[in-house]
């Protein structure tokens, strides 16, 4: 893997109309895809992406497991577990969560990757917060080596996006 520039985005809208290499799908331990994102990729995508999840689960709480993207125009979806089935999340766990996300795109070799605001919805782990954690973990992956050449926050409400854009700036200097 060469040293390349990533070209880090914030865009505005529904992670499963992407066309990336990738989507990250903030997950529970046991890979069920109930609401939120999970809910979107699995209306979107098919249900066989949750048949494939569960077969793979459980697995431990921040990290990330690999699933193909049923009908979505991704190839895979990156299941990013941020929480157990007490629905509870952290710092840590989204840090480990998208630290081993990241990873597991190298290790496929792809080169785009989205994640959406982990953890913010049935986990209710606050947005700043978030945003903080996890730009700058992307940030930190990416000035390493990796085959990444282009990663995208999705987020869906004006808010989040807004947090994420400000974010982004802050963190980029």
């Amino acid at each position: 893997m060469s040293k390349a520039v990533v070209k880090i985005e914030v865009y505005r809208g529904d992670i499963t109309q992407l066309k990336l290499d990738a989507l990250v799908n903030a997950a529970n331990n046991r890979l069920w895809m109930g609401g939120g994102v999970a809910g979107a990729i699995k209306r979107a995508g098919g249900k066989e992406i949750e048949a494939e999840a569960v077969r793979k689960g459980p697995i431990p709480v921040g990290e990330a497991a690999v699933t193909g993207a049923g009908r979505l125009k991704a190839k895979y979806i990156i299941h990013a577990v941020v929480m157990g089935q007490d629905l509870n999340t952290d710092a840590e766990k989204i840090r480990q969560a998208t630290r081993n996300s990241l990873l597991r795109a190298d290790e496929l070799g792809l080169k785009s990757l989205a994640f959406p605001a982990l953890g913010t919805g049935v986990g209710r782990f606050p947005l700043d917060e978030c945003a903080r954690i996890v730009i700058g973990e992307v940030l930190n992956y990416s000035a390493g080596k990796t085959g990444l050449e282009k990663i995208v926050f999705a987020l869906f409400d004006e808010t989040a996006y807004r947090v994420f854009k400000q974010e982004l700036d802050k963190q980029l200097g």
